[in-house]
């Protein structure tokens, strides 16, 4: 094929490309979009595996789509009896994300103060390391905590429900190329209870930045399967 100019080398180039994909036009866009779709075509088993809690973000926004993609896969997880007593509070305000930082780092801060009375320059070093790590942890476009309902119709269950949604919204972040992590005790409930004033009727689960990551974490040691798992029943001799 004789192409005359560049006007119509990437004219030509942008045709083929979308139709198979393996064109990506430098400057154009196309790059980031075909990554996107290489994620989303990733199998569940390659998802699972790929996923890693990350803690350190880019400041990347993260699309209207993609929220609406991640929070629906989160809707679909199993519940007790369909009682889907969810409720995702998606933070993306920048000034809300900041005061749960600094709200974070001087609870910590007062906290070790408390528990340590260390002297004065152990004091300081723990600040600074609080603070890198947390505006590390905060630098993430978008938070969302994972609530359940206490007045759903079988409150009891909401604690398998809860988790259960949770997992699927990371593993829909990860299909999209989004880091996540379970956050309990590093960003405490009460300190978001306070700061978006969430009501008494809902149980937290966790919340999870959202965002691409810095760097993806290294796989973690994980155990051998055969260490895991146990067929049948529990034999006298055969599983520890």
């Amino acid at each position: 094929m004789k192409v005359r100019n560049r006007r119509e080398f990437l004219k030509t180039a942008a045709m083929l490309g979308a139709g198979t994909g393996v064109w990506p036009i430098p400057g154009t866009g196309h790059e980031k979009k075909q990554e996107q779709e290489r994620e989303e075509k990733l199998s569940i088993f390659e998802v699972i595996h790929e996923r890693r809690s990350v803690r350190s973000y880019k400041s990347t926004p993260v699309p209207k789509e993609h929220m609406t993609k991640i929070l629906n896969a989160a809707r679909m997880a199993p519940t007790a009896g369909n009682q889907q007593p969810w409720k995702f509070l998606v933070v993306r305000d920048r000034s809300k994300i900041d005061e749960l930082m600094n709200t974070c780092i001087t609870r910590s801060i007062k906290a070790y103060q408390e528990r340590k009375k260390p002297p004065a320059e152990e004091l300081r070093k723990y600040e600074t390391k609080v603070k890198a790590y947390l505006q590390n942890v905060f630098s993430a476009p978008v938070f969302i905590v994972v609530l359940v309902d206490t007045q759903s119709k079988w409150p009891d269950y909401n604690k398998f429900d809860g988790p259960l949604a949770a997992g699927y919204l990371m593993l829909a972040a990860r299909a999209l190329g989004y880091g996540t992590v379970f956050f309990t005790d590093t960003i405490p409930d009460q300190v978001t209870r306070e700061v978006l004033r969430i009501p008494d009727r809902y149980q937290r689960i966790c919340i999870t930045p959202v965002g691409v990551p810095e760097e993806w974490p290294k796989t973690p040691a994980k155990k051998k399967l055969d260490e895991l798992v146990v067929y049948e029943s529990f034999s006298q001799g055969n599983n520890p």
